[in-house]
């Protein structure tokens, strides 16, 4: 069993990792920690006769709970500080935060082999997001005019998301870097009305009350258009990905970049 110990506890994603670790035959839930405090126990959180205590500062629950893997969902602004606690002291770290600098990517893989542990930042835990881009990147080979939708609840704090910069990462690279798209002097009437852009693909970003996780990849033809769209119906989804993560993260070093790198 590997012990593993959740930040970002309180979290709607935090909470479903708890229920996912502890139900999990070869995970233990050790600790869970979130900045915000509460008298409830871990079992009182997730529903099971479980007497852990939480945690409301990552250094003493470490140092309590001695876990192998630390799960993060926190957030972008805290993260960085986590991991380097985390990395610090040879535990294997597996994060859904996102808003990484290329920058910060690269101090994460030498604090995590200078340490003789691994990091992986995964965008995405979806197995359907995974095969998602895989397919994108594959129809891009095809029809090389393409643009990002992605849809996210209302309080998700980054924009574009981290699955559709890696999307657009893994399609410009399938196909061969920048393509221009779209008319010779487009002019945009209100500023973003294109959206962001990367390597000639466009992505553009929704939030609103009502989504959880959804992102569609459009391409156009000659006469046709391809769809390939995924949808997080609810934050389960998520949640054998974070499994696999956490058994299959203990045999890497450095940083891995993606969940699909561990399928």
């Amino acid at each position: 069993m590997i012990k593993t110990l959740v930040t970002g506890a309180l979290g709607r994603m935090g909470r479903e990792t708890l229920k996912a670790v502890h139900n999990s035959k070869t995970l233990e839930l050790c600790a869970a920690v979130d900045i915000n405090p509460t008298t409830q126990t871990l079992g009182q959180i997730i529903g099971a006769e479980l007497a852990l205590p939480m945690h409301t500062e990552l250094s003493k629950a470490l140092e309590a709970a001695k876990p192998r893997v630390v799960v993060d969902f926190t957030r972008p602004d805290v993260v960085m500080t986590n991991l380097r606690l985390v990395l610090s002291k040879g535990i294997f770290a597996v994060v859904g935060t996102t808003g990484f600098s290329e920058a910060d990517l690269q101090e994460l893989d030498q604090l995590a082999k200078a340490n003789d542990t691994a990091v992986l930042i995964a965008p995405n835990f979806s197995i359907g997001a995974i095969l998602m881009m895989r397919y994108a990147a594959e129809a891009i080979k095809y029809l090389p005019k393409a643009e990002i939708i992605e849809l996210h609840h209302d309080q998700k704090l980054d924009a574009p998301s981290g699955t559709a910069i890696l999307t657009a990462k893994k399609m410009a690279e399938a196909r061969g870097g920048y393509l221009k798209q779209g008319a010779e002097g487009e002019k945009e009437l209100l500023i973003g009305a294109r959206g962001a852009e990367y390597e000639g693909i466009h992505i553009h970003s929704v939030r609103l009350q009502g989504y959880v996780a959804h992102q569609e990849v459009i391409f156009g033809g000659l006469g046709e258009t391809l769809t390939i769209r995924h949808d997080s119906i609810s934050r389960e989804s998520f949640m054998p990905g974070v499994v696999l993560a956490c058994e299959k993260i203990v045999s890497q070093r450095g940083l891995v970049y993606g969940l699909d790198k561990l399928l």
